[in-house]
């Protein structure tokens, strides 16, 4: 059974459609690239996912025992995030109140979540495994990082999914990354393009 599925989905603004019949599922220790253009929905499909927005039509279901609320989102890098006024520790713990409910203080386990280093990526991405240890949702991680640092958040999130079997759904524009780290691809425009594997991807025609 699919973790997440996305069947005959359309999304949009104010009653105008962004995207029409996207129909798509994810498995447990997937890695799923979503490309396209510009404007062609990735956000709001990443918001729609995340239950921050209904489909106009269509369903997005979780399943295979992941809840709505299992899912660890890590945002594109903004100017608030690099002058988030908290320590390290307290953004990390705080991914973990979303699946605390109304517990007022912090498990062992949970205080032990936080990991080393300065580089905020990873902190914001430890933040958001607060959340989950079955499914993050990516929207372009590395934005902003220098090669060395996108190289190491890049190995960091597919160690997560090699190792410790958490399904990735990663918002990019690196199709160089995705050859070398995607076991599926979704290319996404008005209408969906393609979703397959990766190999598929690459002899399909817009793959080439």
């Amino acid at each position: 059974m699919a973790q997440l599925r996305c069947s005959d989905v359309t999304l949009g603004y104010e009653g105008t459609a962004v995207m029409e019949h996207l129909s798509f599922s994810v498995s447990a220790g997937d890695y799923l690239y979503i490309v396209g253009e510009n404007g062609s929905g990735k956000s709001t499909l990443m918001k729609a996912i995340l239950g921050l927005k209904s489909p106009m039509a269509g369903k997005i279901e979780t399943g295979d025992g992941l809840k709505p609320d299992e899912i660890g989102y890590l945002p594109q890098q903004t100017a608030v995030q690099r002058d988030f006024p908290a320590s390290v520790l307290e953004i990390v713990r705080s991914g973990c109140l979303n699946r605390s409910g109304l517990r007022p203080f912090y498990t062992r386990q949970e205080k032990q979540l936080e990991l080393s280093g300065g580089q905020q990526q990873r902190v914001l991405l430890a933040r958001a495994l607060g959340a989950t240890q079955k499914m993050l949702v990516l929207d372009e991680p590395v934005t902003g990082l220098d090669p060395k640092a996108q190289t190491e958040l890049y190995e960091l999130i597919a160690k997560l999914n090699r190792e410790d079997g958490i399904t990735i759904l990663m918002v990019s524009h690196d199709m160089e990354a995705a050859v070398k780290y995607a076991s599926h691809v979704l290319h996404i425009s008005k209408t969906p393009l393609f979703f397959g594997t990766k190999a598929d991807y690459l002899r399909s025609r817009i793959g080439q």
